[in-house]
């Protein structure tokens, strides 16, 4: 892990006009070389969704398969679309990560292990507590999978924003970067990804409190 963090640390960040070339490079030519730029400049976003993981057994294993997700989004990324690679490609990492995981029979619970609050609070003592009644902590994890489901729901630009923002830990710059977009657009979209998130969770909670 350790010297994987160093060669991670030798990775200059593409500007958008060099990142442009190279997918022109490698879309349009087959060129090789810009490929393997390609995937070694967005090295640092795959040890960045295994980061909540870094605690586990697992750790190196879910950067391998990251990796390959990572491969798999540059084989299939179409720059015409308009769509950042990061927003395209942080969907394809994270998928490799979990089928890993569920193939070795491991919780994501090692995920939320490793990932605390503001407070420094561990994320699973904020989502059900473990001191409650079994039908409590049944009702906790209904509202967690209603959750997910609605993040699910959201267009492609507010789900990732808010994913990052608030289960990844980025920052708001550290977004716009991602998305090329202003830090003002990453508000805008934050915002309107709440205001559908709560929307469709008081219609649910609404529904639930008439039973």
């Amino acid at each position: 892990m350790d010297e994987y963090i160093r060669e991670l640390k030798k990775i200059e960040l593409l500007q958008p006009e060099e990142e442009d070339r190279l997918w022109d490079a490698c879309k349009r030519r087959r060129d090789e070389s810009a490929r393997a730029r390609l995937i070694q400049s967005y090295q640092p976003l795959v040890f960045k969704q295994a980061t909540p993981y870094r605690t586990s057994e697992y750790v190196m294993d879910l950067i391998q398969e990251g990796t390959v997700g990572l491969i798999e989004a540059v084989e299939s990324f179409d720059p015409d679309r308009g769509v950042a690679f990061s927003l395209f490609a942080v969907h394809r990492i994270r998928g490799r990560m979990k089928d890993f995981l569920k193939r070795e029979g491991a919780s994501d619970v090692a995920c939320i292990d490793g990932m605390t609050d503001s407070e420094g609070i561990p994320a699973k003592e904020r989502i059900v507590d473990p001191g409650a009644l079994p039908e409590e902590q049944a009702e906790s994890h209904v509202l967690a999978e209603r959750l997910r489901e609605a993040m699910a729901r959201l267009p492609q630009k507010e789900r990732f924003v808010l994913e990052e923002v608030y289960l990844a830990g980025g920052g708001i710059d550290g977004v716009a970067a991602a998305l090329h977009l202003s830090e003002s657009h990453i508000y805008r979209l934050k915002k309107t990804g709440i205001r559908r998130i709560r929307g469709m969770m008081s219609r649910f909670m609404q529904h639930w409190s008439e039973k």
